[in-house]
Order: C-alpha cells, then structure tokens, then sequence
C-alpha cells in the first residue's frame, strides 16, 4: 500500500494549496472592487483637467512654461518602471518588466541617455539582478496610493525638466481597461503634451488669467497622470492576482479528481490483491 500511502499525502498536499490558492482569490476579489472604484474616481477629475489644459493653451503661452518645452532631439530621459511588491499574479509582473526593458532598449538605441526609477519590489529585484543602476526607487507604496505618493515620485524629475537636465520622461505601467484586460502600455508625462480640445469650446471666464492657471496647472497635471498609474496599477495587480488564483484553485480541484480515482484505483487493487491471497492460502490448506 506503498503507492496509496504516496497518493494521500499528494493529495493532502494539494488541498492544502488549494485552500491558500481560494483564500488568496478570495482577498484579490474583495480588494479589486475597492482599486476599482479609485480608478473610476480618478478618471472624471483627469479628464477635466485635461479639458481645461487643452482650453488655456496657446502657442503664444506655451514658450513661457518649461514643462511644455519640447526639446529639438531628447538625449537624456528618465523611465519609471511600475510593478508589484508581490507575485502570485501571473505574468503580471514580467510583462511590465518585459515593456520596460524594450521602451529602454528602443531609447538607447536611438542614442538617449536612460536613468531608471523602479516602484514595486519585483522591477527593483530584476534591474538588481540584471547589474543595472536605478536612479531611485519605491517599494513602500500600498495599496492605497495617494497624491502625495505620485507628488513624491515625480516632483524632482519635474525639476530636472524644468532645468533641462533631462528631456522626456516615461512611465511604464498596466493600462487598466477591464478586470480581464490591462495590457503593459509606456506613457510619455513630459514634456507635457497639449491635448487636442474635443467637442465644442467652452467659454471661460479666467481669473486672474490663462498665464497664472496654467503655472499651477501643469505640475498638477503630471502629478495627476502619475497618480492615475499608480491606482491602475493596484487595481490591474488584483485582477490579475484573482485571474491567477482562481486558475490555480480550478486546476487544483482537478488535480484532486484524478488524484482521487488513481488512489481508488489503488485501494482496490490492493484489496483484490489481498483477497486473492487470502483465497489462495485457504485453497492450499485444503
């Protein structure tokens, strides 16, 4: 019964992952309703600034504001690589790192200069294990991302812009549309692009003027875009961790099933076996 003994304790093993795996899925469904939320609350308030940009801006303005300085050839940018602080997602984590690695591979070979800054544990861990220095990192950023957080990462970078230490800037992070798709995506936060104004024109009335709004709102806007990343990324961590955890509890519970009949086919062998030797010695003894 060598085999059978084998067999129930694989099987306990199995149920004692698919207990962790159904937890875990359990946890990443109930705190992906919550990231959920903050990205949808997000969304409006970043569409309006976006609108009010796209009204204020003028070409006349645009050469009196260092974040909308669009340089003739970029020779120096910055990357922000957003991951996880944990696994168990999938291949989460590898397809950030994966878009991160060929948006600073595309920059470096076009001749650019490229400084990394790594938020989340799993991009720090890979650029230390590749030898590759990063400029600053994060790993202390929660599940609940604030303004301040996104103020912290990018306010110095702004600075460098503004003094023209570096030219662009990019962050590489999960584009969260739904709970099943958020692809890896790499956006570009400076220089500041001027959205293009859809729909009909709004009438503003400015106060004190366009050149004193726009001062306040272009740092907001940037700190607003890193903000966004931040909150998506939380929200397209869980659903890949709750994708990933309820794979491995189905395949888990399928598992057991084979396991169970292989161990039933066992038993039963063994019992025939057993009985077989019992009949053979009672017929020998007659």
């Amino acid at each position: 019964m060598a085999k059978g003994r084998e067999l129930k304790t694989r099987i306990k093993s199995v149920e004692n992952t698919r207990k962790i795996t159904r937890t875990l899925e359990m946890v990443a469904t109930s705190k992906l309703k919550r990231t959920q939320d903050r990205v949808g609350a997000a969304r409006p308030y970043s569409e309006a600034l976006r609108e009010v940009l796209a009204s204020l801006y003028s070409p006349e303005l645009a050469g009196r504001f260092p974040l909308l300085r669009q340089p003739a050839q970029v020779k120096r940018a910055a990357v922000i690589l957003m991951t996880a602080n944990r696994g168990l997602a999938g291949a989460f984590n590898a397809n950030l790192i994966k878009e991160g690695r060929a948006t600073i591979a595309r920059l470096e070979s076009e001749g650019v200069e490229v400084e990394v800054h790594a938020i989340g544990k799993k991009g720090l861990g890979y650029f230390r294990y590749v030898g590759r220095k990063v400029a600053t990192s994060r790993t202390d950023i929660g599940d609940r991302p604030t303004a301040e957080n996104a103020a912290e990462i990018v306010n110095d970078l702004m600075a460098s812009f503004s003094k023209g230490e570096i030219d662009a800037v990019y962050v590489v992070f999960p584009s969260f549309r739904s709970v099943l798709s958020a692809p890896p995506a790499t956006l570009q936060i400076l220089p500041v692009k001027p959205p293009e104004a859809k729909g009909k024109q709004l009438d503003y009335i400015l106060a004190p003027n366009a050149e004193a709004i726009l001062e306040a709102l272009l740092p907001l806007y940037v700190r607003n875009s890193m903000y966004r990343a931040l909150v998506e990324l939380t929200a397209a961590f869980y659903a890949s961790q709750r994708t990933a955890m309820k794979n491995a509890t189905d395949n888990a519970t399928d598992m057991l099933k084979v396991l169970g009949r292989t161990y039933n086919r066992a038993r039963q062998a063994n019992i025939t076996q057993e009985i077989a030797e019992i009949v053979g010695g009672a017929a020998a003894l007659e």
